[in-house]
């Protein structure tokens, strides 16, 4: 296995980077030094990015395959148009969390992490209405609340920026996970190649969207 993106051409040399998946951004001590020590065995760099993961960049091309064997690790992305990743608040380690959702992240990124898409996708976890990790700005998002959970998708960042709408609050954790499955059979079924959730949304409009997908899960408006 050689995953791994080209990072810079500088006078003819090449690096690459690779980023290791670690679910919800939570890694263990001995994991950690794991990377160090590949990182600094192969005069790496590290990066923590906003996906919560670890860049190791700067790295030749010939060594990525040693690189991934020696980590024993599976990386973030394996494919363009996959659920890249699920990101997941601090929750049951923060005051304000109304809700330890770490183990709701921990369930959808098991269940969701690498599965194709339309298009490229990301799921945001928080157990507040702060929405820690910019929950609004991801293609599905699930929120705790102190009188149940709030589903919303198609968020969006980067170069088309859109706000999440607001699917369902009030229900319980096992209806937002429903919720959620829901909502990625009738994307993959409907959506065009390429086509992110929020603009699969905007062109078929959010109350037939929210018609089909609210289908089974109960009193979920």
């Amino acid at each position: 296995m050689s995953f791994g993106n080209l990072q810079k051409i500088s006078n003819g040399k090449r690096t690459f980077g690779i980023t290791p998946h670690i679910p919800g951004g939570f890694i263990t001590i001995e994991t950690m030094q794991k990377i160090v020590d590949v990182a600094k065995k192969y005069n790496g760099i590290l990066k923590i990015t906003s996906g919560q993961r670890i860049l190791i960049t700067n790295l030749k091309q010939e060594d990525l395959e040693s690189i991934w064997n020696e980590l024993g690790m599976e990386p973030a992305v394996k494919t363009q148009n996959s659920v890249k990743n699920v990101e997941i608040c601090p929750a049951g380690y923060c005051k304000r969390s109304k809700y330890n959702t770490i183990g709701t992240g921990m369930k959808l990124s098991r269940k969701y992490q690498w599965m194709e898409m339309p298009c490229r996708t990301k799921i945001g976890v928080a157990g507040c209405r702060n929405a820690c990790g910019s929950v609004y700005s991801k293609d599905i998002g699930v929120i705790a609340d102190k009188t149940g959970f709030i589903v919303v998708a198609g968020g969006s960042g980067g170069y088309n920026p859109r706000m999440a709408d607001i699917i369902a609050k009030d229900i319980t954790e096992s209806q937002a996970l429903s919720l959620v499955d829901n909502i990625f059979e009738y994307y993959i079924e409907n959506a065009e190649a390429g086509e992110k959730l929020g603009f699969f949304i905007d062109r078929i409009g959010i109350n037939i969207f929210k018609e089909e997908v609210l289908k089974n899960i109960g009193n979920a408006l």
